[in-house]
């Protein structure tokens, strides 16, 4: 896991819930005002799992327990030339959610149905359509 990629994402589910926050407005960015998952950019060497656990501290102030990650996989970059990113599923316990600390970056969180972020016509797709198929839906 520890070749050349570009960042990494991670779908925190809890009894049939993920955690989302919605991306700042601002045009400068992708995905302006969508829904979004935890995840980021790599920093230095850092592992594919190790930026998306670096990333959900970031983020939310939550410490992910690398054993609840049942799913890595890894996806090309999305335009030509562009290294791949990683997409990962973890399990957390009841209680986790409560322990959310909201960051600096986006305008709200939000707990959903995994359904209804799959099903969000404002979120963003590609991440939609990797946890739908990692979860067979």
């Amino acid at each position: 896991m520890s070749r050349a990629f570009s960042g990494a994402k991670i779908a925190v589910l809890c009894d049939g819930q993920v955690l989302a926050y919605q991306r700042d407005a601002k045009p400068d960015i992708p995905w302006p005002g969508l829904w979004d998952l935890p995840g980021g950019g790599r920093e230095g060497a850092e592992s594919p799992l190790e930026c998306a656990l670096r990333e959900t501290f970031e983020e939310f102030a939550l410490t992910i327990d690398p054993a609840t990650v049942s799913v890595g996989q890894v996806y090309p970059g999305r335009s030509a030339g562009a290294l791949p990113t990683w997409f990962f599923i973890a399990h957390v316990g009841p209680g986790t959610f409560g322990q959310v600390r909201f960051g600096d970056e986006g305008q709200r969180w939000a707990v959903l149905p995994i359904g209804d972020f799959i099903a969000r016509d404002d979120a963003v797709p590609h991440l939609q359509q990797r946890l739908r198929a990692l979860l067979g839906r």
